[in-house]
């Protein structure tokens, strides 16, 4: 009997646009708009002037509103709907070409593999130590990463700069004898549980909390009980998959799509850490190699010093913001200072060391720039860039061989960052049809004439629903939080028993959607059909979905601070 054969990722993508075109056919476009309420239709609490989110259908909205609206039934719209994905996820787009560009050119110094050497040495070193033997080394690693990730994803929202993380971790998972899925687990997924449990995430929590008029980022310490439930069982998820993978490596769905990474990383040797006579030789080799291009790395060396100096000397001290609380500390001096030492000596062992620090160095003011300065995907992006370029003399190359290896890098990301487009396409049509607030409003009223512990998994079901096809969350908060809101009163719910709804609800299933921009990419980086993950993931995420509503049981029956 002939094998179904799996339709390809752009094929399911469009198969979803046409299913929202023909949902736009049956479902009654319409809006929500704030309208301002007369004094005498003042309920307890309001103040004059104030506003609240009406849904209209089209045929009945108010004026102005009216001759703002826009909406059709969707038809050859599917294909301009690429087009317009396109424009939507133009940034994520650029910034997926340009990072995969300067990891290509990184990847010729031969840094990482000379990395993983040195990282698998140390771990065969610690393994020595029996109750290291016990745990497992990789275990430790595993979670260490993971629980790194997961509070960069609670503290500040880290989303769309785990699609970076992701090219640095997977070929050290599949150094380990893991799979691309275990490496996507140790920083995106874990990203995002940490996101769902956030505890001071502004662009969730800060949004929903200041919309919902409550204090802002209180009711923390519950949520770091959450975050702490949500994170244990996202390591325990991935340690157990990561196992049977060791165990088996054919059992992983993506051992086929894996041979890319395998062969990129074919130094290394085989699955098995141990062996590591193969890349030993290749990597004394590269390292002889690069010693040639000694000249050029200690230019790049002095460059690099020069100009991080200048920074340091411009901004003496950086603020950082984490939730309300800041901190002002002398961060681009210490980075400055601690590059031009750390650096001095990797330059001493081979230029692949000093491409390894320039890495972390990156990673550094990465985070730096993301806490203290508001940096998003434009601003890592040209940090990558730069780190690419910097690789890239350093090894010896000229400026025309850089250029032809970051089009080259370009070329072989390229399919991720269509998908990226083709994905947005999907909310497009649903926009450009007029029923994405007619489907909240649908689900709204729902709601109606249900106990406090109903209404609340029922609220949180709904913006369950809702993330699937508006992965925004600060999107999602200014639409729902100003209904939701004031509902949880009339029903006798906490405001931040609704906040935390909607903060479960927007995390988990952004990461099985398709309609989330930056799980598309992240999948695209990492070589994995979406379909495969889907098979990959459906269980962990109904496992956080059933956890999720668990949680939210103690806001409705026990008095929690901040609740």
């Amino acid at each position: 009997m002939k094998k179904r054969k799996v339709p390809h990722t752009f094929v399911i993508v469009f198969c979803c646009i046409l299913l929202a075109a023909m949902m736009t056919w049956f479902i009654k476009p319409g809006k929500y708009v704030l309208v301002p309420v007369a004094n005498d239709a003042l309920n307890e609490g309001q103040v004059a002037n104030d506003s609240v989110m009406t849904f209209y259908y089209h045929d009945q909205l108010p004026e102005p509103y009216a001759n703002d609206f826009h909406a059709e039934p969707q038809t050859w719209q599917v294909f301009s709907a690429l087009f317009k994905g396109f424009e939507k996820q133009s940034g994520i787009i650029v910034f997926i070409l340009i990072v995969g560009g300067a990891f290509w050119i990184m990847s010729k110094s031969k840094a990482i593999d000379t990395g993983i050497l040195a990282f698998l040495r140390f771990t065969q070193r610690l393994e020595r130590k029996r109750w290291i033997q016990k745990i497992g080394v990789n275990n430790i690693i595993i979670t260490m990463v993971m629980i790194l990730f997961s509070l960069f994803g609670s503290v500040f929202g880290m989303s769309e700069e785990t699609i970076a993380f992701t090219l640095i971790i997977i070929p050290l998972a599949i150094s380990m004898g893991y799979d691309s899925i275990v490496g996507v687990c140790m920083v995106y997924v874990a990203a995002h549980i940490g996101f769902s449990g956030a505890m001071l995430n502004p662009f969730t929590i800060g949004i929903a909390q200041g919309i919902a008029d409550i204090p802002l980022f209180s009711g923390i310490g519950y949520r770091l009980v959450c975050w702490v439930i949500l994170t244990i069982i996202g390591i325990v998820f991935v340690l157990w998959y990561a196992n049977k993978v060791k165990k088996n490596p054919k059992l992983s769905i993506v051992y086929e799509n894996d041979e890319y990474w395998r062969s990129q990383n074919s130094e290394v040797g085989s699955q098995n850490s141990e062996d590591l006579s193969p890349f030993t030789v290749t990597s004394l080799r590269s390292v002889r190699a690069c010693a040639v291009h000694l000249s050029p790395s200690w230019w790049i060396y002095a460059l690099v010093v020069a100009l991080l100096a200048f920074c340091a000397i411009r901004f003496p001290m950086t603020t950082l913001k984490v939730g309300n609380s800041t901190a002002t500390l002398p961060l681009l001096p210490i980075g400055a200072g601690l590059f031009a030492l750390i650096s001095f000596f990797a330059l001493r062992k081979g230029t692949p060391y000093f491409i390894l620090t320039l890495l972390f160095g990156t990673v550094y003011y990465l985070i730096v720039g993301v806490l203290g300065y508001g940096w998003y995907i434009m601003e890592i992006a040209t940090l990558f860039l730069f780190m690419g370029v910097c690789c890239g003399f350093a090894i010896g190359k000229s400026a025309s061989d850089i250029a032809k290896l970051f089009l080259e890098g370009m070329g072989d990301i390229l399919s991720a960052a269509i998908i990226v487009g083709l994905a947005a396409g999907i909310v497009i049509v649903l926009q450009d049809g007029g029923i994405i607030d007619t489907i909240l409003y649908g689900l709204s009223k729902s709601m109606s004439n249900l106990g406090t512990i109903a209404s609340t998994e029922i609220m949180y079901g709904i913006q369950t629903l809702i993330n699937i096809v508006i992965p925004s969350g600060s999107a999602k908060a200014a639409i729902t939080m100003p209904i939701m809101a004031p509902f949880s009163d009339l029903i006798g719910i906490s405001r931040q028993t609704t906040v935390m709804a909607f903060q479960f609800g927007d995390g988990f299933t952004n990461m099985i959607t398709p309609t989330s921009g930056v799980l598309i990419a992240t999948l695209g980086v990492a070589r994995i059909p979406w379909e495969k993950w889907v098979r990959f993931i459906w269980k962990f995420i109904l496992i956080l979905i059933v956890v999720g509503a668990l949680l939210l049981i103690p806001t409705v029956t026990m008095t929690l601070p901040g609740f």
